[in-house]
């Protein structure tokens, strides 16, 4: 059963729109379509850069639909009691090559999915290093975490294990993925192509940090999550743009720190991501529009679920937020945009991340750092990281490059928090970690930095 999406009506409520943030106030939100229309972009085609930034790069780009072939158990909601039902956008994995002047390449992978299992980043990057000769810290595997996607499974299985249909369906649909994606990721190095790339970013405010202000009621530690307007939170969308040599665009890599939980129904769905990447692709042939999440283990997007504004549903708000981000997005690529040049530089190791129950193994947590020259450092870090980690180290590695923090990516072992959050307790820190959790990324973060050095 295939469902169509309800358009955004034109009774949404001021005040829902005023939730977009002042962001998306600047960009000048379009009009919400009529009911039945075809949702148009944002803005119109975006104009080629100025001619003095060259075409330096090599890019290549390529998509695939991972949308499951049948209704599979959802992730992302413990409390859900059956399958899926059916489907009001495809799920998407999109892979972006880019090589420099000195045959450097990288390749950033997202997916409109819950997360990234370890074992499907060491299949996929065994694979992809054998079939295509890209090492392994050349490659980014990043989730949207969307809960309107398949659940994954990431362990092993037995014989017993496959006359489970809820664990023989999640592994098939499990291995199946990991095909695609090495061949995603062949097909984006094959269409390699002169390119030229710039950096920009924006600002949108939909997203709340949704653990309560533990001050007022320090009593509770276990209290459920609450939108907390004071809490930290990172409304910053990088945008990084490719264009062909005849100033086509041809890609666009965005990011923001927000869950992809506006929605609660039994249906696939990108959420507000796969809003936002389909407003930016509407009427632009050719164009892949990838989003990468960022240190969103505390952010939630607001407002969430069907019921809470009258006469709304969720879908209805994963488009309106999804259409608050392509609206920023389309600021980043447009307002003052900075050329980037080369060299490509990479960095990936693991730390050891330790629980406080001695009983327990320690966890190998990945940190990746991707340099674009002197002008972008994307760092990379693992699981359900709090917006505390994008928040730090943008200020402590700060310097003539934009710092780009990205969570999700190559791992997903649950939250990882700050000492902030640990120190508090509550949902995000329910892990087990031990106090030093940040201390040690952020270690690893700055000796990977340091072992760049400058470009």
């Amino acid at each position: 059963m295939t469902i169509r999406p309800r358009i955004l009506s034109l009774r949404l409520p001021l005040f829902l729109a005023l939730s977009a943030g002042l962001g998306a106030l600047l960009l000048g939100a379009s009009t919400t379509p009529p009911p039945g229309a075809t949702p148009e972009p944002p803005a119109g085609p975006l104009k080629p850069l100025a001619p003095h930034v060259p075409a330096a790069w090599k890019a290549g780009q390529a998509s695939v639909v991972v949308t499951p072939d049948k209704f599979l158990w959802m992730a992302g909601y413990a409390g859900r009691t059956k399958p899926a039902e059916g489907k009001v956008q495809d799920l998407y994995a999109k892979a972006l090559a880019l090589e420099d002047t000195q045959g450097n390449r990288v390749v950033i992978v997202t997916m409109d999915l819950i997360g990234v299992p370890p074992s499907v980043r060491r299949n996929v990057a065994e694979r992809t290093e054998k079939a295509h000769g890209l090492p392994p810290a050349n490659l980014l595997l990043n989730a949207s975490h969307t809960h309107s996607g398949p659940q994954l499974r990431s362990s092993p299985v037995t014989e017993k294990d496959l006359e489970n249909p809820k664990i023989r369906d999640s592994h098939e649909y499990t291995q199946a993925l990991q095909d695609k994606l090495v061949h995603l990721i062949g097909e984006a190095l094959g269409h390699l192509e002169p390119a030229r790339l710039t950096w920009g970013h924006a600002r949108c405010g939909f997203a709340m940090n949704r653990r309560r202000n533990y001050s007022l009621a320090p009593e509770d530690p276990n209290a459920n999550k609450a939108p907390n307007p004071d809490g930290p939170v990172d409304h910053e969308v990088p945008a990084l743009r490719v264009e062909a040599e005849d100033g086509t665009l041809k890609s666009v890599l965005f990011g923001y720190a927000c869950h992809n939980t506006c929605l609660g129904f039994y249906n696939w769905c990108g959420d507000y991501a796969g809003y936002a990447q389909e407003y930016l692709q509407a009427n632009r042939p050719g164009l892949t529009a990838q989003f990468l999440n960022g240190c969103s283990g505390d952010q939630n997007p607001y407002p969430r679920r069907s019921g809470v504004v009258p006469g709304v549903t969720d879908l209805e708000l994963a488009q309106q937020h999804g259409r608050s981000l392509a609206n920023a997005v389309e600021m980043a690529l447009t307002a003052n945009p900075r050329g980037v040049t080369g060299p490509i530089r990479t960095a990936y190791d693991e730390v050891e991340l330790t629980y406080a129950k001695p009983d327990r193994p320690s966890h190998s947590y990945p940190v990746q750092i991707i340099q674009l020259g002197g002008d972008v450092t994307l760092v990379a870090l693992g699981s359900e990281v709090v917006v505390d980690y994008s928040l730090r180290l943008k200020k402590e590695l700060a310097g003539p490059a934009a710092v780009w923090v990205a969570g999700y990516s190559n791992d997903y072992t649950g939250y990882i928090p700050s000492q902030r959050v640990w120190k508090e307790g509550g949902y995000e820190a329910a892990a087990g970690w031990t106090e030093d959790v940040e201390d040690r990324i952020v270690k690893k973060v700055h000796a990977l930095h340091d072992q760049l050095g400058k470009p």
